[in-house]
């Protein structure tokens, strides 16, 4: 067992760490407060290569894995830069297109999600089923060669810097009757794809929005996949990822705000000029913040080398673990950086109050908490289903 990254891995994460810090937190809120894209940013990751570091060589990418890609998210969130869109386009869409799409399927649309070009995101949520894939009730029809979608979404991100959105629908299995999950790669600006933004209560340069479905007529070879058998595995090729991504996003943003705090309270001087850090009340807390921050960066690399090595069930148990860790551990410490701060810690300036929102909601999104709990619950301790 080792805990130490390949010569190659730490490589990139001193290439990505440079890169983030050269745009910063800054650029990060300058962006999201003036309604913009962190589009200099995205273009420059794809041209180094970033974005596609867990694309197969032959589409463009890296050759990697997840574990890389975790690498690139939590660098630019410990950066200052937090990028939801590295979850969404490269983790899901490509992971997904990669291990289930047809070779058409991954030909068009690889290369472009590798040097980022090209963003295709994500439509799992409903505002009656949430995410429970067996409760969707967007649905897909045959109408000769083609399909028509019809059904709502909510949630979705960054609709509206993406060429495709993939589109979770339930179709009827012809030999049972039964409904069961299917992907479908839509354009966004399909005929009856309409969409409405979402205020959000969070400081972030990517989007979210209803979807609404009305007759969307897409071809057969929207159909992710080479029959709708792939849609189950497919679905389930992406939420692994997912969950490791985010995990890995919510570690890089408390290793953020712990070095903001740290910074401020090893030089902020007071009552006979005595460092604030000097004292254990203040030195403490972010103390136990760093900690439960690198139990979860231990968790989140757990799970990526189990899903880089194919073992999906194990990985699919420590993705979920990391993402708890995660993000109970990047709300402590950004909590805890505001309040080591004090007054300086809600303002802009110093660059921590800015990111509550976001990390309040990495307790609630991809995933609950409680819907952690209730997976380790019957997973791991093999307690009957609660729901």
């Amino acid at each position: 067992m080792t805990f130490d990254l390949t010569p190659e891995q730490d490589q990139l994460r001193d290439a990505v760490r440079a890169l983030g810090r050269r745009y910063g937190h800054g650029y990060f809120v300058e962006k999201a407060k003036a309604g913009e894209h962190t589009t200099e940013l995205w273009a420059e990751a794809g041209r180094l290569g970033y974005l596609g570091v867990n694309i197969p060589t032959e589409y463009g990418g890296g050759g990697g894995g997840i574990t890389e890609l975790a690498i690139v998210c939590e660098e630019l969130a410990a950066a200052g830069c937090p990028l939801l869109l590295l979850v969404v386009s490269p983790a899901i869409a490509a992971t997904v297109l990669a291990r289930h799409g047809t070779e058409e399927q991954r030909k068009r649309h690889l290369p472009g999600l590798a040097d980022g070009s090209a963003k295709i995101v994500f439509a799992i949520t409903e505002p009656e089923a949430g995410s429970n894939f067996h409760r969707l009730g967007t649905v897909a029809r045959r109408d000769g060669d083609d399909w028509l979608l019809n059904g709502r979404k909510c949630y979705i991100s960054g609709v509206d810097e993406a060429g495709h959105v993939l589109v979770v629908a339930r179709t009827e299995d012809s030999s049972t009757g039964r409904l069961k999950p299917a992907l479908f790669l839509v354009p966004t600006d399909a005929a009856g794809l309409t969409r409405s933004k979402l205020d959000m209560e969070i400081v972030s340069p990517e989007n979210q929005f209803l979807l609404y479905l009305d007759d969307v007529r897409v071809p057969a070879d929207a159909l992710v996949g080479e029959s709708l058998d792939a849609g189950l595995p497919a679905l389930f090729a992406g939420l692994n990822p997912e969950r490791i991504t985010v995990a890995a996003m919510g570690a890089g943003t408390g290793r953020y705000a712990i070095e903001r705090a740290s910074e401020y309270t090893a030089t902020r001087k007071v009552w006979g000029g005595r460092s604030i850090g000097s004292h254990q009340g203040v030195a403490h807390p972010l103390a136990h913040a760093a900690v439960q921050v690198e139990l979860a960066r231990l968790m989140i690399q757990k799970a990526a080398t189990r899903y880089d090595a194919g073992r999906d069930l194990e990985a699919g148990v420590a993705g979920n673990m990391a993402k708890y860790a995660a993000g109970e551990a990047a709300a402590l410490a950004v909590d805890t950086a505001v309040q080591a701060l004090g007054g300086a810690g809600m303002t802009t300036e110093y660059g921590v109050a800015t990111l509550l929102g976001a990390v309040r909601a990495g307790r609630i999104a991809p995933v609950s908490r409680e819907m952690i709990l209730n997976f380790v619950a019957q997973h791991v301790l093999g307690q009957d289903k609660s729901y």
